[in-house]
C-alpha cells in the first residue's frame, strides 16, 4: 500500500446508560475534558490530557485540547442533538503511538427506551505501522481502554450526578 492509500482505522465502542437520551446528551464531554485523572495505564500509553479551550457546541466550532506535550484541534462537524456529535481533527501537534494520526471520532446515541440510552464512542485514526493485521489488534485495544474511561465518566455523569450536567 503507498502513502496515498493508507486506511483510516476506526474503533467503535459502546455502553448502555441507565438515563434517558438527554440526560446522556449533556453528560458528553471529551476526554481532555473530564473531572478525573486517567487510569495509570492510560497515564502510560497515551498523552496525559489538561484541558480543552474554544467553543465546541455548534457545527463548525473549534476546540483546542491540551495535552502535556501537545495538543490537538477539534471542529465540530455535525450536531444531531441527543443522537450524533461529530469532529474531525484539524490539527495534531501531539506525539501519539509513534506517529497515529487521530482523523476524529463521534458520540452516537440510541434511545433503548424506558430511560436507557446506548452511546457509541467511534474514534478515528490512520497508522503506518506495520504488520497491520498485528498492529492493529494492540493500537484497538488501546483505543477501547481509553474509549471504556471516557464512557464510565459519561455514564457516571448521566446516571449519579443529582444537579443538571452541561453539554459539550
Amino acid at each position: 500500500m503507498n502513502a496515498m492509500n493508507i486506511e483510516t482505522n476506526t474503533v467503535v465502542s459502546h455502553l448502555n446508560i441507565d438515563a434517558a437520551p438527554d440526560r446522556v446528551w449533556r453528560s458528553l464531554v471529551f476526554y481532555e475534558g473530564l473531572d478525573t485523572a486517567p487510569p495509570l495505564y492510560l497515564r502510560l500509553l497515551l498523552p496525559s490530557p489538561i484541558r480543552t479551550e474554544g467553543a465546541k457546541s455548534v457545527v463548525g466550532d473549534a476546540a483546542k485540547c491540551l495535552y502535556q506535550g501537545g495538543h490537538l484541534l477539534k471542529r465540530v462537524t455535525r450536531i444531531d442533538v441527543d443522537r450524533l456529535y461529530e469532529f474531525t481533527v484539524e490539527e495534531q501537534h501531539l506525539p501519539i503511538g509513534g506517529g497515529i494520526r487521530l482523523s476524529g471520532g463521534c458520540y452516537a446515541l440510541r434511545d433503548l427506551g424506558r430511560n436507557r440510552t446506548e452511546l457509541a464512542i467511534t474514534t478515528g485514526y490512520v497508522s503506518r505501522h506495520r504488520p497491520r493485521w498485528l498492529v492493529q489488534r494492540v493500537e484497538s485495544a488501546v483505543c477501547h481502554l481509553f474509549h471504556r474511561h471516557l464512557l464510565t465518566a459519561i455514564k457516571t455523569k448521566a446516571e449519579f450526578t443529582a444537579e443538571p450536567v452541561t453539554a459539550l
